[in-house]
């Protein structure tokens, strides 16, 4: 679906579409533009291959949503859904949302949230949910504007290559 509306003071269209398999080289692009921006660059191994089967393929693990100012890409999201137990519905989980830098504080960021929140209602979810870095002021205050609430009692935790394949050896 796309959604055209001008943004904040800026009388040319900012559109929102689904990806497609297409757009894999662009979102590996804007991984690592994301990853970049969060000090994290070393971080990356995904591969083209690897993102067209895990967002195109039999399964997919997550979809993407683009967003395009006068025609170019100027960003992205990447969600999925999760499940609430408290609720008892799915919900949208946003894993990662960026707009270049060129292109922020122009409500271009605010427009893919308001779109996942179209998304979310759309699919009968019953909230939506995110992290975000402590540092990032940024997107911080766009969260604040919209009326986030963060979740300061609860730690995120990860488990991931060698302490995730430790954990799945033990036995039961």
């Amino acid at each position: 679906m796309t959604v055209d509306a001008p943004p904040r003071g800026i009388g040319e269209p900012f559109a929102i579409r689904d990806a497609n398999e297409r757009d894999v080289p662009l979102i590996l692009a804007f991984i690592r533009e994301l990853a970049e921006y969060e000090h994290l660059s070393g971080a990356v191994s995904a591969s083209e291959a690897g993102l067209g089967a895990a967002l195109f393929g039999e399964r997919p693990a997550a979809e993407v949503i683009i967003g395009e100012f006068t025609g170019q890409p100027v960003g992205f999201a990447v969600f999925f859904q999760n499940f609430s137990t408290f609720v008892g519905r799915p919900g949208l989980y946003l894993e990662d949302l960026f707009v270049r830098p060129a292109y922020r504080g122009r409500g271009f960021g605010t427009r893919l949230l308001v779109r996942l929140a179209q998304i979310a209602l759309e699919r009968g979810f019953g909230r939506m949910e995110w992290a975000v870095l402590d540092w990032n002021e940024l997107a911080l205050g766009v969260y604040r504007r919209i009326g986030a609430e963060a979740m300061n009692d609860w730690t995120v935790h990860r488990l991931t290559g060698d302490a995730l394949a430790a954990l799945a050896r033990k036995q039961t």
